[in-house]
């Protein structure tokens, strides 16, 4: 850990793995979402994985959900977007896949969040727009997140930007973090290394680091 003017700087996984002041951010394992990627169950196993060192280590925990708006309630942009995703180019053919209480919007059942676990929804790729979610970080002092789930390209890279102009930290677990186009996500991985405003670790790493960190505060 680096210091200037009484500030400490983390530089490191260690240094940015304090649970005191990290916190986990799930993105979208939701049920519909993952059905859409190749080899979901493995990026659930690695999910389950980080989430159950977070958990041992008393890190925070927060759950995403993409959500859709019932038609009547969609706007320009939305059926815009609904249209590129589902390849039509009539806003008639647009169906509203995560709808709430819908089979697809349910978190996938193997991650299964705990009543000491909160669980946002967003209309947005980024998790930090027009959610609660920078609120609770801020009001409880968290300077780092480390984001898994789905997708790096769609949801992951913009989340991680946004943490950065924050002035929070981002740590990423790529092997945790899914994607439906592999060129896509390797495109976010490369852009966000260039920036060098994140963390980038492994499942394996992550879970180490937690593990000394939980050991060195006892």
């Amino acid at each position: 850990m680096k210091r200037v003017h009484g500030l400490d700087i983390p530089q490191s996984l260690e240094d940015v793995c304090d649970p005191q002041h990290l916190a986990l951010v799930v993105y979208d394992m939701q049920v519909g979402i993952l059905r859409q990627i190749k080899n979901p169950e493995a990026i659930v196993a690695r999910v389950s994985r980080v989430l159950e060192a977070a958990r041992s280590a008393g890190v925070r925990i927060v759950f995403m959900r993409h959500m859709s708006l019932p038609k009547e309630l969609m706007g320009a942009f939305a059926y815009r977007m609904a249209m590129a995703w589902q390849r039509t180019d009539d806003p008639e053919k647009v169906s509203p896949w995560f709808l709430r209480d819908s089979p697809g919007f349910a978190i996938t059942p193997e991650l299964a969040p705990r009543a000491s676990e909160a669980i946002f929804d967003k209309l947005t790729m980024s998790a930090l727009e027009g959610t609660p979610l920078s609120i609770a970080l801020r009001d409880c002092g968290i300077t780092a997140i480390a984001l898994v789930g789905v997708a790096m390209e769609i949801g992951i890279e913009p989340t991680a930007r946004h943490a950065a102009d924050l002035g929070i930290v981002p740590v990423i677990v790529e092997d945790a973090c899914g994607s439906g186009h592999a060129e896509a996500a390797h495109r976010s991985v490369e852009a966000l290394k260039f920036a060098g405003d994140a963390v980038f670790t492994d499942t394996v790493s992550f879970c180490k680091a937690l593990q000394s960190t939980d050991r060195a505060s006892r």
